[in-house]
């Protein structure tokens, strides 16, 4: 990307864009967690076709996103064009909760994930939080590997979680302290 991007805060004038990058992905494989001995392990298990998905567009207060000590949205733009999203709350776990995270699909893979983990995290160390947590469920591969790229480990999963979906086996709860070398054993 050659181009300028920018990350800004939502305010009233930018609602407009809050849900442009919710854009498809692709599903082709899942993570097959295991616990042994208080630790998980991961495994990845590839589709033989893959399929594309989206979630549907949130329809929030937005405005009480605005402003808020508690709970905010960054968006990203290259030009006018809002490219990405990242939606976050304090959690009572005193971790900051990214309720949502979403890049363009053109812009995938240049560095915008990225960026907007990265003003999470600025925003979770401001607020005095003890670290970045979020939920997957256990068929986005891709976005699992996103986040153990940039340093989630796995801590739990929940295969009831989203009982109500047939098309969703397990909720994956990712984890990212802080502090250096925290072992929750």
């Amino acid at each position: 990307m050659q181009k300028q991007m920018k990350v800004v805060p939502l305010t009233l004038d930018l609602l407009k864009d809050v849900n442009k990058a919710n854009d498809p992905f692709s599903i082709f494989g899942r993570i097959v967690p295991s616990f042994h001995h208080g630790s998980w392990s991961i495994e990845e298990e590839l589709f033989d076709e893959s399929k594309e998905t989206r979630f549907p567009d949130d329809h929030l207060d937005w405005e009480s996103y605005i402003d808020r000590k508690d709970k905010a949205v960054f968006l990203a733009y290259l030009e006018n064009e809002c490219i990405g999203q990242v939606r976050i709350i304090k959690d009572v776990t005193r971790f900051c909760y990214i309720e949502n995270i979403a890049v363009r699909k053109e812009y995938r893979k240049h560095g915008v994930g990225a960026i907007l983990l990265d003003e999470a995290e600025e925003w979770a160390r401001v607020q005095k939080l003890i670290g970045l947590s979020l939920e997957s469920q256990d068929d986005n591969l891709a976005a699992c590997r996103f986040y153990m790229k940039h340093g989630f480990r796995l801590g739990g999963v929940d295969v009831y979680r989203h009982l109500h979906n047939q098309h969703i086996d397990k909720a994956l709860f990712w984890y990212k302290p802080f502090e250096k070398d925290v072992d929750p054993t």
